[in-house]
């Protein structure tokens, strides 16, 4: 009976450890194609910006658990659209795109699983979802540390000074 519970555990584990590694394959898959909006959704406090980052994916959690990595990405290329009179719309912090291919390395490393770009951003409050299709679209608001993001990239040598060149 023991060899039996034993062997019942061993494929409960080998299980639930292949549902999340396609978990998280469908999450990392869903990220690279960087399906998401982004909006200023308030003032932050100093040094940070204060967004609402809709997520897509066919399960909820999925998308929820990408708002981190997908606000940091859209501060850096993509930039952050502006609401009237609530906030103005933000500049990327990566003025050429061809930046993210020349350092693939570097943003390979920092947007993976894990990475460093979940050091420059929190999640703000509850996360909203709305069913669309066969997909669901989550809405998270996240601070991200826009500050400390372009002072560590810069000391990084991925992108120049604010000022450099300039006299």
């Amino acid at each position: 009976m023991k060899k039996f519970y034993l062997a019942m555990s061993v494929m409960f584990l080998c299980f639930t450890s292949a549902f999340a590694a396609s978990s998280k394959k469908k999450a990392d898959k869903d990220t690279q194609q960087w399906r998401y909006e982004i909006a200023c959704d308030g003032v932050g406090t100093q040094g940070t910006y204060l967004v609402k980052v809709w997520s897509y994916s066919k399960k909820q959690a999925t998308a929820a658990n990408q708002a981190v990595k997908n606000a940091v990405h859209g501060v850096l290329f993509k930039g952050v659209a502006g609401r009237s009179g609530e906030c103005t719309s933000k500049n990327p912090l990566v003025s050429s795109p061809a930046v993210q291919q020349d350092h693939a390395d570097f943003f390979d490393k920092f947007f993976a699983e894990g990475g460093d770009y979940a050091r420059y951003a929190s999640v703000v409050g509850v996360p909203e979802s709305v069913k669309i299709g066969k997909e669901y679209k989550v809405g998270v608001t996240v601070s991200v540390y826009k500050d400390q993001l372009r002072k560590d990239l810069e000391k990084a040598g991925i992108i120049k000074p604010l000022g450099g060149g300039i006299f």
